[in-house]
């Protein structure tokens, strides 16, 4: 093939042949898989979370409601959205906060248009930063989103004076993996990338993989959402590492087409 047309594939086709691990929550990774597919990539889900709606959904729809009455909710992730939605529409007056890019998108298709979101750091520092919640004396603020995590949005907005209610809408739980899983990971090559945005999730994977899964999975580049996930990920192992502007699947193959893959 003419050199000329390689480069044509190669522009078009940014992903051809390599393999691309997406570790999102089962039953979610089939639109990324698709766009995988168009960058001439090869998809492969492992999911490293699995979610579950919190069973008493009439406490939930309580808690929503009050929180919608306040002052400001704050969301965790594009789930917390999804699955508050799911309980009643999400009309408030109360100023809204996303944790990032995507979660501000969910939002919007929730008929939520004017969420805001840090720019930068989309994360819980980047909330942090936020002027909106420097100074929460006696505001009533709700945390939405499921129970786990650092806490560090928990304590700092207590910290800063806020009323605070914590609504966990929805809870994570270990996947559940098997063979179907874990063969494509053990025929891994170089050109292989695994896209990562949760520290919990990459944690449910160390413990649920067989070590030679494992070792092959740390192989690959991994592809993360943060500077901080991308400390996570080379404590996990991971020797070679990219890190996307966020965690949405756009940025996250952004970067993974960036990446100079080596050997086959």
């Amino acid at each position: 093939m003419p050199d000329r047309t390689l480069n044509v594939v190669s522009r078009s086709l940014p992903l051809r042949n390599v393999t691309v691990v997406i570790t999102r929550p089962a039953g979610t990774a089939g639109p990324l898989a698709r766009r995988v597919r168009k960058l001439g990539g090869i998809p492969i889900s492992v999911p490293g979370l699995s979610l579950r709606a919190t069973e008493d959904a009439s406490a939930v729809d309580a808690a929503l409601r009050r929180a919608l009455d306040g002052d400001v909710l704050v969301f965790t992730s594009p789930a917390a959205v999804r699955f508050a939605a799911d309980v009643l529409p999400l009309a408030t007056q109360a100023t809204v906060v996303a944790v990032g890019r995507g979660t501000a998108r969910a939002l919007k298709t929730a008929n939520v248009p004017d969420a805001r979101f840090p720019e930068k750091s989309q994360d819980s520092e980047g909330v942090l930063a936020m002027p909106e919640l420097a100074d929460l004396t006696g505001r009533r603020v709700a945390l939405v989103g499921a129970p786990g995590g650092r806490g560090l949005l928990r304590e700092q907005l207590a910290r800063r004076g806020a009323a605070l209610d914590e609504i966990h809408v929805y809870h994570r739980v270990a996947p559940r993996i098997d063979r179907r899983h874990i063969d494509p990971l053990l025929k891994l090559g170089r050109r292989s990338a695994v896209l990562l945005s949760s520290a919990e999730a990459l944690d449910h994977l160390r413990r649920a993989l067989i070590a030679p899964a494992w070792r092959k999975l740390v192989q690959a580049v991994a592809v993360v959402s943060s500077e901080r996930m991308r400390d996570i990920a080379i404590e996990a192992g991971f020797e070679r590492v990219a890190v996307a502007r966020s965690a949405l699947p756009g940025d996250l193959l952004k970067a993974a087409t960036e990446v100079s893959f080596t050997g086959r």
